[in-house]
């Protein structure tokens, strides 16, 4: 066939199609990376929720142990403990006052020479009327892995009451119960606390409960340790 030497018509690009399917396109991609961040965010959570369940009490039913954790959480300008540390150590107070436990284990940050947060938790124990012969300071609990590690393996402990706010007692409960220590916990939730404050601290726990769980299930990571110095001595190492 001859040529005759004329070209087709090029074709028009619709920019304004081309826009539209990249913006679907775009915004069907954020969504999906949105869901699986929840999904893999939101699903560890969920399992800890499940977790603790079971082993929720409050201070009148909880049965009777040895000891009780206090997790530290933080301190005031002046070195007294911050309200929700307050209120966690008021409620292992009460569980001692009750003959729920025996001892109790003030695991809190000690890692700057004016900063003691187990120092402050004895104090304000003590004030409330526990004899300081009834108080073991872990000077090295500075998150909540170390301080569920160090219960077992320098203080001897196999089971404990745990004490802290309700939004953290599913991590601390799924950590310390993976890492021999069989306990159950007591939520301190002595008062209606700041709605913005307590929204971070539930939106912190989604990425805190991942890690939490990676290192109970797969890397557990040695925590600052030291000699074995049990609560009861006729606890074994």
């Amino acid at each position: 066939m001859p040529q005759t030497g004329i070209r087709p018509p090029r074709k028009r690009i619709n920019w304004r199609r081309l826009l539209r399917t990249g913006i679907k396109v775009t915004f069907k991609l954020v969504l999906y990376l949105i869901l699986a961040g929840m999904i893999i965010l939101g699903l560890p959570r969920i399992i800890a929720l499940m977790y603790a369940k079971p082993r929720l009490y409050t201070s009148v039913d909880v049965p009777v142990y040895q000891a009780a954790i206090v997790f530290g959480a933080g301190l005031q300008r002046d070195g007294t403990p911050s309200p929700v540390l307050r209120d966690r150590v008021a409620t292992a107070a009460d569980l001692y006052f009750e003959g729920k436990v025996e001892k109790l284990l003030m695991s809190g940050d000690n890692r700057f020479v004016n900063y003691n947060e187990p120092g402050a938790m004895q104090d304000y124990a003590i004030s409330l009327g526990v004899p300081a012969e009834d108080i073991v300071l872990d000077y090295a609990g500075r998150r909540t892995y170390d301080t569920c590690y160090r219960a077992h393996a320098i203080f001897g402990l196999d089971s404990a009451v745990l004490v802290t706010q309700g939004y953290h007692l599913p991590r601390a409960l799924i950590l310390c119960n993976n890492l021999g220590l069989e306990s159950v916990g007591v939520a301190a939730d002595r008062r209606v606390y700041h709605g913005r404050s307590y929204l971070i601290w539930q939106i912190r726990e989604l990425p805190a409960t991942l890690v939490a769980l990676w290192e109970a299930w797969v890397t557990r990571p040695l925590p600052v340790l030291g000699d074995y110095e049990p609560i009861f001595p006729d606890s074994n190492p």
